[in-house]
């Protein structure tokens, strides 16, 4: 064993480097998958009509049974390998891809997008805790999270460009089915290139933890996304108890445990639940403004799928930059002040989102969305960074799992809070029109998109009437969003000074613990 003061030991080589490539590819294949879908909303509609909730589902039960997942998977990562854990879910994430490019039905779509979120489960752990034991390095493991982190951003700009460029001259299903040979360069690479790591006492696979974990997720998430859509009714509140007593059930026991499958002790530190809370945040924003940007610039204004990615690339492509020069500016500024200012960006980017008008905004778009991109890579690297190093080295897949439930669960409600303030206010704003039957007006106010096919069936200036009404009634509604988005930003920005207060918010790193790294095979 080579002496730990030897610090050539410590530092990672070219394999290591060539690895963290291919640990990127996974990532790619989550944020992609985040952001890609939301191009597809208006053909999905179109071709499997779904209904409002049936699509609310198609969007976000992917991030739901991920998330609900992902601490159960970082803790089996740590005891069967990590490496091993992301084999098998980039093999599964490959096969669903396949079942949801050839979905012929609404409820087809959704089952194929739940068995994506149980391999994508697998995924984003793996990679992480991986770079936290090929990376023991602080210097070269922050530059890594970096990389790591611009990955996920530049997965976001290439989600709309592949989705433009793929709905331009290919049908909806092939934006999943690009997922099939990023899956087999995984498969291929990774044995190869990826050092097999094991925590030296990993923490037991306790089948009650897993299902109070299960049972803590999906219930509390269907609840508020119910109450959010539909008002305060019994079945969600009863959904959101169910959620709220198996969360304090699962801490309960994870406190009582000698060998938890979470250190609930973890969140004691200040900048790991500070980093946990704000990947739930900025992706909860911009995944919404995702959302209701893409169906903007296409139905709205008319802009074809390629021409609407291309309008979006300038703040993803901000974002893929900012994820880089984030430690430079916490190094001279502190970390605290560079997530704030994250932040404010963000919020200022909804801000300006408030003045989109009904016609002509693409200029507006593209600088609010800009923004938001801005302020979320900035914030990113510097998250994660203290996610891993408050953890130690035995808990990193359980860690890195918290970490990734924060990003997963808040693309999750961004899309079900935010998306539903959307369509409950486009709805309340969208008064009938002369001429349109009941029947039709109803069909407008569940989603933009049956506004625009509603107005198509229709003849004369009755179809024209809907069609200006539905496009204002939508951008009222984004308006209204902006503004909830922009303050729940504002107040994350103040609890992040006043949570790291006095000191510097970059976590100390922990003395890492032994682990048994498996070698090449």
């Amino acid at each position: 064993m080579t002496s730990p003061h030897d610090v050539s030991a410590t530092k990672a080589g070219p394999r290591e480097w060539a690895g963290l490539a291919v640990l990127t590819l996974p990532v790619l294949l989550i944020s992609v998958d985040m952001t890609v879908l939301g191009f597809a909303v208006p053909h999905l509609s179109e071709d499997l009509n779904p209904s409002s909730s049936q699509l609310l589902w198609i969007v976000d039960i992917y991030s739901f049974t991920l998330a609900a997942l992902l601490v159960t998977m970082g803790s089996l990562g740590d005891r069967i390998g990590r490496r091993k854990l992301l084999l098998l879910g980039a093999a599964g994430f490959g096969v669903a891809s396949v079942a949801a490019a050839f979905a012929s039905s609404a409820e087809i779509m959704i089952a194929a997008r739940a068995l994506l979120g149980l391999a994508g489960g697998t995924l984003m752990p793996s990679t992480l805790s991986l770079i936290r034991t090929m990376f023991p390095d602080d210097t070269q493991r922050k530059f890594a999270i970096a990389v790591w982190a611009s990955a996920l951003s530049a997965g976001s700009a290439l989600g709309p460009i592949l989705g433009g460029v793929l709905l331009e001259f290919y049908w909806w299903g092939s934006l999943f089915l690009i997922n099939a040979p990023v899956t087999v360069l995984i498969l291929l690479l990774a044995p190869v290139l990826v050092r097999e790591s094991k925590a030296a006492s990993p923490s037991a696979m306790d089948p009650v933890s897993v299902l109070l974990s299960a049972a803590t997720m999906l219930p509390a998430v269907y609840g508020v996304k119910k109450i959010a859509e539909h008002g305060p009714a019994a079945l969600p509140f009863a959904c959101l108890a169910l959620g709220i007593g198996c969360g304090v059930l699962f801490v309960r026991r994870q406190r009582s445990r000698e060998n938890p499958m979470l250190d609930i002790g973890l969140f004691a530190h200040r900048a790991f639940s500070v980093g946990v809370a704000l990947n739930l945040i900025t992706l909860f924003a911009m995944i919404a403004a995702l959302f209701f940007l893409t169906q903007y610039l296409q139905i709205v204004l008319g802009i074809s799928p390629l021409r609407a990615g291309l309008a979006l690339l300038p703040g993803l492509l901000l974002a893929v930059a900012a994820s880089f020069l984030a430690v430079g500016a916490a190094r001279r500024a502190g970390t605290t002040a560079v997530l704030c200012a994250g932040l404010l960006l963000m919020a200022l980017g909804f801000a300006l989102l408030m003045t989109l008008p009904a016609d002509s905004g693409a200029p507006v778009a593209i600088g609010g969305f800009a923004l938001i991109c801005l302020g979320m890579g900035l914030t990113q690297t510097l998250t994660n960074d203290a996610v891993l190093s408050a953890a130690p080295e035995d808990r990193a897949g359980a860690a890195s799992a918290v970490s990734e439930t924060g990003y997963e669960l808040g693309a999750a409600l961004g899309i079900a809070v935010l998306g539903s303030v959307l369509s409950a206010s486009y709805r309340s704003a969208l008064d009938p029109v002369p001429g349109v039957p009941d029947s039709a007006m109803e069909t407008a106010r569940d989603t933009l998109g049956g506004a625009a096919r509603t107005a198509a069936e229709l003849s004369g200036a009755a179809g024209d009437t809907l069609t200006a009404a539905a496009h204002g009634a939508f951008v009222d509604a984004i308006r209204v969003t902006s503004v909830t988005a922009a303050l729940l930003l504002a107040a994350a920005a103040a609890a992040t000074v006043l949570t790291l207060r006095g000191r510097d918010g970059a976590a100390a790193p922990t003395a890492p613990e032994p682990v048994r790294a498996g070698g090449d095979h």
